[in-house]
């Protein structure tokens, strides 16, 4: 051979030898589990009314608690509150400017109470401790499960007007319906301002004046009602069935005539609207055709409206108040990712920013308008800051009768070498189906995508019909089609998935909590072929007993669930529940299945997940069951999330056949119980 003959031979080998190494890139480094599903670092950080101090969320002794600093001092922040259970997830400063409001349950039951600390002296006072209702008979109601039934609070209003009052409803009276009071947030005490057994809502303004109540028609609208004096209400308003879920109100303005709104009627989207009370006249603000607007700013104390959000694949905000506008220039400077304002001081002089990142945590800002200074306070999570994470890229696909699917892929990283959104190769997939239904699936750092991205499968979320944001006609098209056209939507992102050579047929997983869980049962019953596997988290089996058992307070509302879903109430809506209940055909099951559930969720009753696992087992069909007894709609607790994905991510890898960490320690202070089928995930068996 000559030299120049092997020369080419050579170049020609070693570049076929390069060819071939570009498709074997070495797996990213197997992140922890920990890092994804513990405690964040720090979140929700909040500025106060008066500007002089902030607030955030971090663990105390591995519990989420609220700690406050200086505004000017950040690093000397001390915790004010000391739960030790199921952390606070939900708080917000009160107009005192001394004092931290929050919301709690008891392990799952959403039966919210609202306390209140003293941030100098850290006095925690519960400010709606009433632990049971009763009933006509003058006893306690109890639950099936033999608990008594307790109160749930909400908080109707907040005003800057009364800096040391609320105004709340509960329903310690009528389990249906929630009287409203004004409560003394220092003392205690709760003055009766509407008592209340037929509304499902009302709309108060800065003066604590009831403006407005709202109750469900049977066909599925609402009625708005103003009222006429001596305890009478009168008809004001009404939205139809069409528009409930796209219409709703925001606030009011400066002068108490005029009110925001989101309104869908008389188009498809929901645009923000502003109504002269006095002349029912409407003005359109804003719309946009493809997405429902959402997110509305307005002035803390002058109640203008100052931007608004439009958000398809990604968030888009529109500057409605100049003033601002080289506020938000300069916020686009600041860092990368989604911006959102997300707490304001009164004289609007500080802002807390957050900057949302797919390949990455939360970045919080504080942000002094007079000098156009951001100042970076935290991340979230500061252990994902420079790990391989992968980007969540946004794909529309096409839904077999032409409806746009708006979803976001992500791929395990080093999965896709020209960086196209295509593997390599096909790859094995998760379908992760969001909750509600009437949620959506939405752009940013999502850690379950990255967990499982991390494992080495594709990730797909769909905004199946039904979805929110996209329009009435599109939440409209999800009427009566769970199971149906709903379910028609993930097979056919899945069968795009297989035809786009992103997902390996023979190892494509459907996972979800909620609506998610049902679609999963529904998968492995209406399509047994599809899946390989499924995981169901707190998802119903049959719809009958789902629509028959839904919280007390929820009744009212009963025409929304029976217009969209299907009627238990009538012998046909019976039939039609059951043809579209899981549990019917719970016999077709043929590949594995993974159940996780909160023994005090209420709206999923624990029952669900029983009456699948006891079809299972009478057809010995293998399942395997995950209970947590202090759990509700979902895990809260770090220990308990991590427990429940560490079943999950072996359970995965024995059926798609990806990378998982070893349990460990991960049970470890988790009240994780097995009511069967552990021994179907083998390791399992070790631990």
């Amino acid at each position: 051979m000559k030299k120049y003959e092997f020369s080419i031979l050579l170049i020609v080998v070693l570049s076929l030898f390069a060819s071939g190494c570009a498709h074997q890139i070495e797996p990213a480094p197997l992140i922890k589990r920990h890092v994804f599903f513990g405690n964040p670092d720090k979140i929700a950080l909040k500025v106060s009314p008066g500007g002089d101090k902030i607030s955030y969320l971090a663990p105390l002794d591995g519990v989420m608690n609220v700690w406050v600093a200086p505004a000017t001092d950040p690093d000397h922040a001390v915790v004010v509150t000391h739960d030790q259970h199921r952390g606070i997830h939900q708080y917000f400063w009160a107009y005192t400017n001394d004092h931290i409001l929050y919301l709690q349950d008891q392990d799952g039951d959403e039966s919210w109470q609202i306390h209140a600390v003293d941030v100098n002296t850290k006095k925690n006072k519960n400010l709606t401790p009433v632990e049971t209702i009763i009933g006509p008979d003058g006893k306690p109601i109890t639950l099936p499960s033999g608990k008594k039934l307790r109160p749930r609070a909400r908080i109707i209003k907040v005003s800057q007007k009364f800096n040391t009052e609320i105004l709340i409803g509960i329903n310690q009276r009528n389990p249906r319906y929630h009287d409203v009071y004004r409560l003394n947030i220092l003392t205690g005490d709760m003055m009766l301002v509407q008592k209340n057994d037929e509304f499902t809502q009302f709309i108060a303004d800065e003066d604590y004046i009831l403006r407005y109540a709202v109750k469900m028609t049977p066909e599925g609208g609402k009625e708005i009602l103003e009222p006429v004096g001596n305890s009478r209400w009168q008809s004001a308003d009404t939205i139809a069935q069409e528009d409930v879920l796209t219409t709703g109100f925001i606030s009011f303005d400066k002068t108490g005539q005029n009110a925001y709104m989101l309104d869908s009627r008389g188009r498809d989207t929901a645009a923000l609207t502003i109504v002269d009370l006095k002349t029912a006249e409407k003005k359109v603000v804003l719309e946009d055709p493809r997405v429902d607007l959402s997110a509305p700013m307005i002035h803390p104390t002058d109640k203008t409206l100052q931007a608004v959000a439009s958000y398809y694949t990604r968030l888009e905000w529109k500057i409605l108040d100049r003033s601002i506008q080289t506020d938000f220039d300069y916020l686009e400077t600041v860092s990368r990712g989604d911006m959102f304002v997300v707490s304001r001081s009164l004289d609007d002089h500080l802002w807390v920013i957050a900057y949302t990142l797919d390949k990455g945590p939360v970045s919080y800002y504080l942000y002094d308008r007079s000098k156009k200074n951001a100042r970076f306070m935290f991340t979230s999570r500061k252990d994902l800051e420079g790990l391989a994470l992968s980007p969540m890229n946004p794909v529309v696909i096409p839904a077999r009768d032409g409806l746009n699917l708006v979803s976001y892929l992500t791929l395990p990283p080093g999965s896709d070498s020209d960086a196209d959104a295509h593997p390599d190769k096909p790859l094995p997939m998760v379908l992760l189906v969001h909750g509600g239904p009437w949620g959506r699936d939405a752009w940013g750092y999502h850690p379950i995508h990255q967990w499982l991205a991390n494992r080495g499968y594709a990730v797909l979320s769909v905004n199946f019909r039904g979805s929110a944001g996209f329009g009435k006609d599109f939440i409209n098209a999800g009427n009566l089609q769970w199971g149906a056209k709903m379910h028609d939507d993930l097979i056919d992102a899945v069968n795009w998935a297989i035809d786009q050579g992103l997902a390996d047929k023979e190892k494509i997983a459907i996972m979800g909590g909620s609506y998610g869980g049902y679609a999963t049962l529904v998968g492995l019953t209406f399509t047994p072929d599809v899946f390989a596997c499924g995981v169901d988290i707190v998802g119903p089996s049959n719809l009958k007993t789902l629509l028959e058992t839904i919280p007390p307070d929820w009744t009212p509302l009963i025409s929304l669930w029976t217009t969209r879903v299907g009627d238990p109430r009538t012998e046909e809506g019976r039939k039609f529940l059951a043809s579209r209940s899981p549990l019917t055909f719970a016999g077709r099951i043929k590949k594995p299945l993974l159940i996780g559930q909160g023994a005090n969720d209420p709206r999923v009753k624990q029952s669900e997940s029983d009456q699948i696992v006891n079809a299972m087992r009478k057809n010995n069909l293998p399942v395997t069951y995950v209970l947590f007894p202090d759990e509700g709609h979902g895990f809260r607790r770090p220990e308990n999330s991590l427990a429940f994905f560490a079943v999950t991510e072996n359970f995965l890898a024995q059926h798609l056949g990806g990378r998982a960490e070893p349990v460990g320690d991960d049970f470890s202070g988790s009240s994780i119980t097995f009511p069967g089928g552990a021994d179907a995930v083998p390791a399992m068996k070790s631990e």
